[in-house]
């Protein structure tokens, strides 16, 4: 079981020595996912309180 630990950690720490070479990309990415699911958030939310309206 630590072997599976062992090889986890060492995957995230190959994956943050890439992160500084990428910059801000990652960030950039993260939010606009982020501003993505707030919209359809809102669209569903929105699509509800119509449905709630109409009854």
């Amino acid at each position: 079981m630590t072997e599976f630990f062992t090889a986890l950690g060492n995957f995230f720490l190959a994956t943050f020595e890439i992160l500084p070479a990428l910059g801000n990309i990652p960030n950039v990415l993260f939010i606009l996912i982020g501003f993505g699911y707030f919209g359809y958030w809102m669209a569903q939310m929105k699509k509800h309180n119509q449905e709630a309206g109409e009854q």
